[in-house]
Formats: structure tokens, sequence, C-alpha cells
């Protein structure tokens, strides 16, 4: 079998898999964040945080909880990277600088897990398990409970209360993330991938001298670190360490955990608001456009332009042997377009157009499918733009599921939708008006670097954590740069779409009569896919045809 059909194959078992686990994984996603009962060890948190789970929030409660734990988190988080050298399996690893912790803690309360450091070299066994991990599962449960909220200000009508941020939280983390983040460890240990509490091996070398492999916990923090759409490697090298994944079906299964919950929340959308073909409609928008960048990308790795690449045949620098081209895009197409971060391959290396593709998914506002809960609430909100382009060509006051898109609504979308390209644009035009940083940063010139330094400003703002690579970001200008790119990237989207969440809920249903979009049709989905495009394309085509696309022409 040649290595196309072999991908072929590898995609058409990722896709029957999620196709398997949508429709029970869904309605058992609307069934957690719906069902009035609460497990015996929540109602013990309920009562170790004297929590009420009866009493319910508005949304700006909600938004005060949402940040007031992040921000708990970030200082906690970055206090265990200061006082490493004081906490046990620190292996004589000292205190993380403070340029780097504050990025770091900022970067894994947001669910980004961009890191700026070698893992098995600055980060000891206890803050890796303690801060790093911990933190892979609550920023995950905050972007779910996000989403869940704003589904409810469709759902709910004539009321100011949202739910309960804790009880949220909590559901998510022990109902969802933690059973099958076990399970899939234990999995991902019999597949290969290491699990040691040690800091290392010693091994003889053929010459007589003696090198020290590191170890680490690393099947516990894959599963939640893919799960979680987190993507902060416990190793260097991420998800191409042979210690993290081994092999094409330890490959397999990690894109299949970073896709699942994204693409089984539309299902839970749909079952919630009572109308599944709602959430079909979504899912075929994330599929067609996951689907074109995917052969996009598959194709520019399998005809490649450089002279090198021409001799050897195929596009295989900064590729693992064991995965190939098919499954090395396959990664890099999905951990783009949802917000994990995790990379089997050097995107750097990738050919002009190849690259371009990581780049573009994430400029899409990572909706292909997105991250846990933000891909869901990030394609709502261009839904709701995309009925309001809708209402200004027929001249009347757009709807959506029911609820009328006013002013405070579109106002609300727009300021979601506009965040990541505000961050990312400024952040990379500041960086390149500072020339002694970039110099000292960047391995390349011309198109190529541009592309580098978008990439990073991309990643940070959409929440994402891959690194195109090519940029050293250790100096304090680019540690606390891409920190408040991340903040803001998170933040902000969050507020707008919960104050969305809000106004909604406060409205009562209006009725469908017959000048109303039908919003599961092939029009209204064709209308979103485009509006998705379009947004991307109005913003950031002037940048990406001075990088990437000026790259693919040369």
């Amino acid at each position: 079998m040649s290595d196309f059909w072999a991908g072929l194959v590898q995609v058409g078992i990722l896709l029957a898999a999620l196709a398997l686990v949508y429709r029970p994984f869904g309605d058992y996603l609307a069934r957690v964040y719906t069902s009035e009962r609460h497990w015996r060890a929540e109602r013990a948190l309920y009562r170790l945080f004297r929590v009420n789970p009866a009493s319910e929030q508005r949304w700006s409660t909600y938004a005060a909880s949402v940040l007031a734990f992040s921000f708990v988190s970030i200082v906690v988080l970055y206090l265990l990277q200061r006082l490493q050298p004081l906490l046990p399996w620190n292996f004589g690893r000292g205190a993380i600088e403070p340029g780097m912790a504050f990025n770091t803690a900022i970067s894994f309360v947001t669910n980004t897990n961009w890191q700026s450091y070698s893992g098995e070299v600055a980060m000891g066994h206890f803050v890796q398990l303690a801060g790093l991990t911990v933190q892979n599962f609550l920023s995950a449960a905050v972007g779910m409970a996000v989403a869940v909220v704003l589904v409810r200000g469709f759902v709910r009508r004539g009321t100011d209360r949202l739910g309960n941020f804790w009880v949220d939280l909590t559901r998510g983390t022990v109902r969802v993330l933690l059973p099958i983040s076990a399970a899939v460890a234990v999995v991902l240990v019999a597949l290969g991938v290491v699990q040691s509490l040690r800091s290392g091996v010693t091994v003889s070398n053929p010459d007589g001298s003696r090198s020290t492999i590191a170890l680490a916990p690393a099947a516990s923090q894959e599963a939640i670190k893919e799960l979680g759409t987190n993507g902060g490697g416990i190793f260097n090298a991420n998800s191409a360490h042979p210690f993290e994944n081994p092999n094409p079906w330890t490959n397999l299964l990690e894109i299949f955990l970073l896709l699942v919950i994204p693409v089984s929340m539309t299902r839970a959308f749909g079952t919630m608001v009572t109308n599944r073909k709602q959430g079909y409609t979504l899912l075929s928008v994330m599929g067609v456009l996951w689907s074109a960048m995917l052969a996009v990308a598959w194709w520019a790795e399998t005809h490649p332009n450089g002279p090198a690449a021409l001799l050897a045949g195929a596009s295989m620098e900064g590729k693992e042997q064991r995965f190939g081209i098919g499954q090395s895009v396959l990664f890099a197409t999905s951990t783009t377009g949802t917000s994990t971060g995790a990379v089997n391959s050097m995107h750097d290396s990738y050919s002009g157009l190849g690259g371009g593709v990581p780049l573009l998914n994430m400029l899409l506002g990572e909706v292909t499918p997105g991250g846990v809960g933000a891909g869901l609430y990030g394609i709502l909100v261009l839904a709701i733009i995309a009925m309001f382009l809708a209402g200004l060509m027929v001249g009347r006051t757009p709807e959506y599921l029911g609820k009328k898109l006013g002013r405070r609504e579109v106002t609300c979308a727009a300021v979601a939708m506009l965040a990541m390209p505000t961050v990312v644009l400024l952040g990379t035009g500041a960086a390149l008006l500072m020339p002694g940083e970039l110099d000292a940063a960047l391995n390349n010139t011309g198109p190529h670097g541009l592309s580098e330094v978008l990439y990073a400003y991309a990643s940070a703002g959409n929440n994402n954590g891959s690194a195109f690579a090519g940029l050293t970001v250790t100096s304090d200008w680019f540690q606390s740069s891409l920190g408040v790119a991340m903040l803001l990237g998170r933040f902000v989207p969050i507020i707008a779409v919960l104050c969305l969440a809000g106004s909604l809920a406060a409205q009562r249903k209006v009725p469908e009569t017959s000048g109303t979009l039908p919003t599961t049709s092939p029009l209204f989905g064709s209308l979103l896919a485009g509006t998705v495009v379009l947004v991307a394309a109005l913003t950031f085509i002037p940048a990406l045809a001075l990088g990437p696309i000026a790259e693919a022409l040369a």
C-alpha cells in the first residue's frame, strides 16, 4: 500500500471513530450540564469550597467568577515555578526565571500551553503534575463552561440567570475530563508511552560513554494534553518525542482525543436547544473547512518545490519517519484547527503553502472544529455575525434560534470576533518595530521570518500554543508581550460571550415567520462558512501575502 493510500485509511479510521462516539458522547455532554443531580464527590467539593450548587449567577457574576478563578490560578502556578527548588521531585532544577514563569503561568491557565522552555530540563515532576497538569484540566473545563452558558442564553427566556460557574467547572472536570483521561492514560501506557516518576535513566553508548535519557510521567499528561486541547508537552519535542507518541497508533489516538470533545459539543448544542439539526449544521461547516485545510496541506507537502525536497522526492524535513507525511499533516491540521498546539512535526520545515495552512487555521478563529468549548462559542459568535449580514441584505432585524439580534447582541459578537485579530496584528506589528529584539530572536529573514513572527502571535492570541519554530522567544519582551496576547485573546472573548449570553437569556423567544432564514439549511451553512473565511481574508490577507503566500510563490 502506498503512503498516500495508507494516509487515507488512517483518516478514514479517525472519521469513523469520531462518528461512532458522536451521538452517545454528545448526548452525555448535554446531560452533564443539564442534570439536576449532583454526584457525591461533587457535593463534597461544594461543601469544601462553600459553594451553594442550587444558586445561579447573572452573566456579570459568572464572568467575575471566571476571572477571579483564573487570576488565582495564575498566581499559584507562578509561585510553584518560582519556588521549585523547595518542592519535592525537583531533581536539582532551579527556580524558573520571572519572565518565563509569568509567561508559562498565563499560558497554561488560558489553555494556550505555549512553551518557551525545555520541559525535561526546566521543570521537575511536582511542578509538571501539581501545576501544569492541573491547569490542563481546569482551563479546559472553563472553556466548556463558557460554551454551555452561551447555549443556555439561547435556551432560556426572560431570565438573568445562566447557571453557576463553580458547578459547571466541577462537572466538566469530574464527569468528563478526569474519567476519560484516566482511561486513556492506561491505554497510552499499554501502547508504549512512558509513565515514570524517575528523572531519567543512564544508558551506555556504543563508544563506551554514558548518557542520561530523561523520563517523566508522560502518559498521564499526554491524555489530558490532547483531550483538553491543551498542547503543552512534558518533553521539549512534544508529540514528536517517542516517549510521548511512539507509533502510528498512539498518533491516531491523540488526534482523535484532540478532536472528540469539540466535535461532540455540536451534538450537545443541538440536544440542548432541542433541535439537533442545528448542531449538524455547525458540524458540517467545521468539517468542510477542516477537510479543505487538510487537503491543501497534504497536497503541498507531497508536491514540494524546494531543490532539496525535489531531490529527495518528498518534503520529509522536520517530520518523523514513523508518521510520514500523511499523519504529520493530519496532526498539524487538527492541532491548529483546534486550540491544542501539540505538534508531531516541525511546522517551520513545511513548504510555504503547507506551513501557511496551520497559520491560516488559527487565523480563521480556530473553529475547525476549535478548542474544547472555545470552538463552539467561537462558531456561534460567527453564526450571529452571519445572521447580521443576512439581515442587512434583506433589510430586517436578524434572528437566531428564536432570539432577536439587536445592537447589544451584535456588539458583543463583534467584540468577541475582533479581539483576536487586534491582538495578533498589534503584537506582530510591535515586534517588527523592535529590530533589536527581532534580530536576536529570528533565525530567518524575508517572508519566512515574517511568517515565524506572525505565527507566534497568532498562536498566542488564539490560545493555540503551537510554535512555528525558528523564533527564540526567551527575551523579556517576547515573554511579556506573548503573555499579554494570551490574556487578551482568552478573556476578552469570554467576557463578550458571557455578556452576549446574558442579553439572549433576557429575551423572550420570537416565533418564526416566512421571512426567517432557516439556520439548518445548506444556504445558512454556506453563509456561515463564507463569513468565517471572509472575516479572516479581510483581516489577514495583507499579512499572509507578505509571508507564506510570498514564500509559496517564490
